[in-house]
């Protein structure tokens, strides 16, 4: 074989293989991974609507760079007792399965209005490596370094209990208010003929009742119904069995 030929083999393999060693070498261009989060928003009568919480949390996600993993809604009173609160369990099951790693609600009393609840769920997402972004203030209870922070802690405290007192303050108004009227001689409660019959209130919530004899908890229906609770209660008792 001709030394010139030689040579070139020589030369197309260190060829090959620099080119390959360049290849393999160049620095791939990924994304960084967006923060996973879960949006909980909650209202207490179906008078209201939480367009305006999920609106402005999911801009605030946005902003972030963040990941809108689930939003939880509820329709309950935030006196509720936890099992009635399906939004804030489902919230939990995502935190404790390692969905989410923050969870972001418009404001402290969206969250609950009894302080045993909320203080904890707060300690249940500490545990877990979770922070709470409450939006009213724009703090988050779990620093960057994934410590507790210790400002946000204490502000959580006493917002948590101005949530509870209002509730408490509204409640007590309400209560003086209809001993005023009884006090005026005023009727009080819907108009007389007003009243639903339970086959009426039934059949307006006909695709609670057909969940329930289905074989679905309160709590499921709720999700599947997009009702509150008390609501699928109220049915559910007063349903033919």
């Amino acid at each position: 074989m001709p030394w010139n030929v030689f040579t070139k083999s020589l030369d197309l393999l260190n060829t090959l293989g620099h080119t390959a060693g360049m290849s393999a070498a160049k620095p791939k261009n990924t994304a960084p991974a967006k923060t996973p989060v879960a949006i909980l928003v909650r209202v207490s009568t179906s008078k209201q609507e939480t367009d305006r919480q999920v609106s402005e949390l999911s801009a605030h996600a946005l902003a972030k760079g963040y990941e809108v993993v689930e939003i939880c809604r509820e329709q309950v009173s935030g006196m509720a007792d936890e099992s009635d609160r399906p939004g804030l369990q489902r919230a939990e099951e995502l935190a404790r399965a390692g969905t989410v790693k923050k969870i972001l609600v418009h404001e402290v009393s969206r969250l609950a209005r009894r302080n045993s609840i909320a203080h904890a769920f707060i300690e249940m997402l500490e545990e877990l490596g979770v922070s709470l972004y409450w939006h009213q203030q724009g703090i988050e209870t779990l620093l960057p370094n994934g410590k507790r922070n210790p400002a946000a802690g204490i502000m959580f405290a006493l917002l948590a209990e101005m949530a509870r007192a209002e509730r408490e303050t509204l409640s007590e108004r309400i209560k003086s208010g209809l001993e005023e009227a009884k006090r005026k001689g005023r009727k009080l409660g819907r108009p007389a003929g007003a009243a639903f019959t339970v086959k009426k209130f039934l059949s307006k919530h006909s695709d609670i009742a057909r969940s329930i004899k289905e074989g679905h908890s309160v709590r499921n229906t709720a999700k599947i119904t997009g009702k509150g609770v008390s609501t699928v209660q109220r049915v559910k008792s007063a349903m033919p069995f």
